[in-house]
């Protein structure tokens, strides 16, 4: 199986904010936000693995600016790391400044998702071999990522984690 760089997942999705998806302050609904990550997210994952993929868990997603009505919001996808069966998604939303056009981040999120054969039984993905110096960052972190996550759910002992001891322990 052929590794893959992390620019052939690339999914970039751009919308308007209308009225029916607002909050009484007239800002996007984080759930309607949260929908359009994981659209993206399931996309870029599909491009990756070349499978049908299911949403594992949402890992992290940091709402810092609320997205107002009328704006126009650009979700980028892209897969960060790929282990047997499963991918993590980092995901960036952008907000355009009505006015001067001028990106600026608005949320983030780490989701996971998990390539299925057609009974729903997980399948290997190809690997991902990171090219940027920001992909680097996300591949290495996402390792540590999913450690401490096996560690909190009981699944991995803490000592097994050998990503987690190097950073805490030096």
């Amino acid at each position: 199986m052929r590794a893959k760089k992390p620019s052939e997942s690339r999914t970039i999705m751009t919308d308007m904010v209308l009225p029916s998806e607002t909050n009484p302050l007239n800002n996007l609904f984080g759930g309607e936000l949260l929908a359009r990550m994981d659209r993206a997210a399931s996309i870029a994952a599909r491009r990756h693995s070349r499978r049908i993929t299911v949403t594992a868990s949402v890992n992290h997603v940091a709402f810092n600016r609320s997205v107002p009505l009328g704006s126009v919001v650009t979700v980028e996808a892209v897969v960060s790391r790929a282990f047997k069966t499963s991918m993590e998604i980092y995901i960036d939303v952008w907000m355009e400044d009505r006015f001067t056009g001028e990106p600026a981040k608005a949320n983030e999120a780490i989701y996971t998702f998990v390539a299925v054969d057609d009974t729903g039984k997980p399948i290997e993905v190809p690997k991902l071999e990171p090219e940027t110096e920001l992909e680097k960052e996300r591949f290495a972190a996402a390792l540590r990522r999913k450690q401490l996550s096996l560690v909190l759910a009981g699944k991995m002992k803490p000592e097994e984690a050998s990503e987690l001891r190097a950073l805490f322990m030096g």
